[in-house]
């Protein structure tokens, strides 16, 4: 709905109902793979940054636990390292996602990855908006991790 003009759908529904007519189901599908390959390395760094940061909290101050604004910082980077990874993969997505609308053929992932690279270059083509997710992005996954761990913590007090 964001690519397409304002009249053409009026509700997701209707969406889902006019693709799966006019384009098939398949159609609905379109990006899957590079966003079941973008988590890879996002979930990855994302989790491997964010438990390293505690260790080396814990090793070099000397504290058993981060204290919760802590936790955000550590989240907020692992977030910001998570995201730059794996956003040329998110621009391979929503480029098959949106190729028919756009007037584009739909293609595979390598090529259309090679087709931005070729005519957008790999940093205007592949982070094109990267920038934006840098604002929102880092401070998402810090919540995330600091309530995901702070809630572990009141659990466990209350189970023993």
């Amino acid at each position: 709905m964001a690519v397409t003009p304002k009249e053409m759908y009026s509700n997701i529904f209707h969406v889902f109902i006019r693709i799966s007519r006019e384009e098939g189901l398949k159609t609905l599908y379109h990006g899957f793979t590079p966003t079941v390959l973008g988590v890879i390395p996002y979930a990855g760094l994302s989790f491997f940054t964010y438990e390293t940061l505690k260790s080396l909290h814990r090793e070099y101050s000397g504290h058993r636990q981060p204290h919760p604004f802590e936790r955000m910082i550590f989240g907020a980077c692992a977030g910001l390292i998570g995201q730059s990874a794996s956003y040329p993969l998110d621009v391979v997505r929503r480029r098959m996602q949106t190729a028919g609308i756009t007037g584009h053929p739909r293609t595979s992932i390598a090529v259309t990855l090679s087709t931005i690279v070729r005519e957008e270059g790999v940093v205007r083509g592949l982070y094109k908006g990267l920038s934006m997710n840098w604002l929102k992005g880092p401070i998402a996954v810090g919540i995330s991790f600091t309530t995901f761990d702070l809630m572990q913590i009141l659990l466990r007090r209350l189970q023993s």
